[in-house]
């Protein structure tokens, strides 16, 4: 519902008609009313455009999850063939633990690599320093707001 003037409103490719008869608080509520609308439109599009690329996420996540599971498989029963193998030569104990020790191995410098990363990660450096460029007129009083 409208609360302009007869005759205001948006006119052939969106020009507005009898702009030097109407008031420039008219024009003014006609700017905040378009600028309001526009803001609301590309709102609009931004979620549909982040639902859509949310989906895309999803199912990108949902194939890496069943790689996952498909590659956990395989070392799985890599890892039988190789005890299996090994017990053609030895006792069979002696080769499980022999598969053991090399997946434990493999687990020490995953971890160590793993850990490694983690410390490089700085968390919100960047932001913590814009934030200090603020100026102190900008910034909330210690105590919050009064």
């Amino acid at each position: 519902m409208s609360t302009t003037t007869p005759g205001a409103g948006t006119g052939v490719n969106g020009a507005h008609p009898d702009v030097a008869q109407r008031s420039f608080g008219e024009l003014i509520g006609d700017v905040t009313q378009d600028l309001s609308t526009l803001v609301r439109q590309e709102m609009d599009l931004a979620k549909a455009e982040l639902r859509q690329e949310a989906g895309k996420a999803g199912r990108a996540a949902g194939a890496f999850g069943a790689a996952g599971v498909a590659g956990h498989m395989v070392l799985l029963f890599l890892s039988f063939a190789l005890w299996w193998a090994l017990a053609n030569g030895m006792d069979e104990g002696w080769a499980a633990l022999i598969v053991a020790v090399v997946w434990a191995v493999a687990a020490a410098v995953l971890f160590a690599v793993a850990r490694a990363q983690a410390r490089r990660v700085r968390g919100l450096t960047r932001t913590a320093e814009t934030a200090k460029q603020i100026p102190n007129a900008l910034k909330p009083e210690p105590g919050g707001y009064r």
